[in-house]
C-alpha cells in the first residue's frame, strides 16, 4: 500500500457515501448481516489466524472475537431502524406553531484502527457501529497480528461492499500515510502513546475521533468478598489471552486482613485453570511478539514472585504470574502490564483503597469484589473510571446495551449498541416551522406590543 492507493481508496469510497448509497436503512441492515455471515462462514479462518498470532485456543477465539462479533452485528441489524428514527424535542411556545426533531445523520468516511490482541473483534465491532451509522470505512489492521491482518484482508471484500469498505494493510509507514489523510472520523484502539499521535494528527483536520485506549485498571478486594469466586473472576479476567486484554484488571487492592488467604485461593486457581505447567496447557496463550515479551519480562523486577515467574524467550511463553511485596517505584506500577502479571497490594482500608486510585490517571475499568453492596456505592461514587463491575471484571464490554470506552487517559468516547450508532452519527436539531402566523412582535420596532411581548417573555 502506498500513498496513492489510499488517495484512491479514499476518494472512491467518498463518492459512494456522496451518492447516498449507504444511508437507507436496507443498505445497513445487508452490510450487518454480511459481518455476521463472514464471522459464521468463515470462523475456521480466523480461528486459525489468531492461533497462528496469539496461540489462542479455539473456545476463547470462538467466544471473543467470533460470537462477540457475531452477536453484536445481529442486534444492531434488529435495532438500526429505531435508532435512525428522528426523536421529537419539546419546542419552545413562542416558535409556536412548530416542531423540533433530532435527526441522526451519518458523517462519512471513517478511518478504523485496529488492536493486535484481538485482532478481529476490535476492527469489526467498530465498523458494526460505523456501518449501523450509514458510513462507509477504511480498516487498518495491527501489523502485529499478520496472519488476523490477512484474514480480514482477504475475507472482507468477499462478503462487504467494496465501493463502501475496505481493508488496507500495512505497518508504522502505512499508518501514518492513512492519519495525513482528511477524514470524517477516526476509530483507534491501543495503548495511550500512539493514542496521543492519533489525536494529533486528527486535530489538525478538527476530525472527531473515538480513542479506545487501556491504562491501569484495579480489582479491589474487600474482606466481605466471596475469596473462592473472587479468585477465578480475577483470574480469567488477568490471565485470558495471556494477560493481553485492555479491560483486564491491571492490579490487585486486597484488604490486608484477607491478602494471604487471597493469595493462596488465587495460586489455587491458576493451578486448576492451567495446571503445574502452564506452558503445556492448551488453554494458555503467548506474547504477541518478542518485542513484547521482553517488555513484558521487564516488569518482573522489583517485587516478590508468590508464584509463576517462569519464561520462555523462544516459546514466548511467561509463565501466570503473582508479585507481592512491590517497591513502589517498581515500573509495573506505573506502566500498563499488558501481559500475565498480576501485583497483588495490601490496603488496610476502603478509604486508602479510594485515595490510590484517585492518585492514577483515570482507569479504564474498575472492578470491586464486595459482599457488602455499599462498598462498591463508596467506592464508585469516589472514583472515576470508563467503566465498573461488582464482582466481575473484563466482561462488562459484552453487554451491548453499556457505553464501553475509556475517560481521560485511557480514552474518549463511546460505543457498542447505541452508542456505536452515536458515535458515527451527527446529531442534528431541525426545527420545523410554517408561515401561516408570523408574530409582528418578533420584529423591530420593538416598542410596538411592549405589554404583550414582555408577557411572552417571561412565560416562554
Amino acid at each position: 500500500m502506498n500513498t496513492t492507493d489510499i488517495v484512491a481508496t479514499l476518494a472512491r469510497h467518498r463518492t459512494c457515501f456522496q451518492s447516498g448509497k449507504t444511508r437507507p436503512a436496507e443498505w445497513r441492515e445487508q452490510q450487518l448481516a454480511a459481518v455476521g455471515a463472514m464471522v459464521t462462514e468463515r470462523a475456521g479462518d480466523f480461528v486459525k489466524a489468531l492461533w497462528s498470532d496469539l496461540r489462542r485456543n479455539r473456545v476463547d477465539a470462538t467466544i471473543a472475537d467470533i460470537r462477540t462479533v457475531a452477536d453484536e452485528a445481529a442486534y444492531a441489524r434488529r435495532q438500526v431502524r429505531r435508532w435512525m428514527k428522528p426523536q421529537r424535542e419539546r419546542t419552545p411556545f413562542v416558535l409556536w406553531p412548530g416542531r423540533t426533531m433530532t435527526h441522526f445523520d451519518p458523517l462519512g468516511v471513517g478511518l478504523i484502527i485496529g488492536a493486535w490482541n484481538y485482532p478481529i473483534q476490535l476492527v469489526l465491532s467498530p465498523l458494526i457501529a460505523a456501518l449501523s451509522g450509514g458510513n462507509c470505512a477504511v480498516l487498518k489492521p495491527s501489523e502485529v497480528s499478520p496472519a488476523s491482518a490477512e484474514a480480514l484482508a482477504r475475507l472482507v471484500p468477499q462478503y462487504l461492499d467494496r465501493e463502501a469498505v475496505s481493508v488496507l494493510t500495512g505497518g508504522v509507514e502505512e499508518t501514518t500515510a492513512l492519519l495525513e489523510q482528511h477524514w470524517d472520523h477516526i476509530f483507534f484502539t491501543g495503548g495511550t502513546s500512539i493514542g496521543r499521535i492519533v489525536m494529533t494528527a486528527a486535530a489538525k483536520t478538527l476530525t472527531p475521533v473515538v480513542l479506545e485506549l487501556g491504562g491501569k485498571s484495579p480489582a479491589i478486594v474487600h474482606s466481605s468478598a466471596d475469596l473462592d469466586v473472587t479468585a477465578r473472576r480475577i483470574a480469567h479476567g488477568r490471565w485470558l489471552n495471556a494477560g493481553q486484554t485492555c479491560t483486564a484488571p491491571d492490579y490487585a487492592l486486597v484488604s490486608r486482613d484477607v491478602m494471604p488467604a487471597f493469595l493462596g485461593r488465587l495460586k489455587a486457581t491458576l493451578l486448576d485453570f492451567y495446571g503445574a505447567d502452564p506452558q503445556k496447557s492448551p488453554d494458555y496463550g503467548r506474547i504477541v511478539s518478542a518485542h513484547h515479551f521482553d517488555r513484558v519480562k521487564a516488569l518482573l523486577a522489583g517485587a516478590t514472585v508468590f508464584h509463576g515467574g517462569q519464561h520462555d524467550r523462544d516459546d514466548l511463553y511467561i509463565a501466570p504470574t503473582i508479585l507481592t511485596d512491590v517497591s513502589a517505584n517498581a515500573p509495573i506500577l506505573h506502566e500498563e502490564v499488558f501481559g500475565p502479571i498480576l501485583p497483588v497490594l495490601p490496603v488496610d482500608s476502603v478509604e486508602q483503597a479510594i485515595r490510590h486510585v484517585n492518585e492514577r490517571p483515570h482507569p479504564l475499568g474498575l472492578y470491586v469484589f464486595a459482599g457488602d453492596r455499599s462498598v462498591a456505592d463508596t467506592i464508585f461514587a469516589n472514583t472515576a473510571s470508563g467503566d465498573a463491575a461488582l464482582n466481575d471484571c473484563a466482561v462488562q464490554p459484552i453487554v451491548r446495551e453499556l457505553p464501553f470506552g475509556g475517560v481521560g487517559n485511557s480514552g474518549m468516547g463511546k460505543y457498542h449498541g447505541q452508542w456505536g450508532f452515536r458515535a458515527y452519527t451527527n446529531a442534528r436539531g431541525v426545527l420545523y416551522r410554517g408561515t401561516r402566523f408570523d408574530a409582528a412582535l418578533r420584529y423591530p420596532p420593538y416598542s410596538r406590543n411592549s405589554r404583550l411581548r414582555n408577557w411572552l417573555m417571561r412565560v416562554s
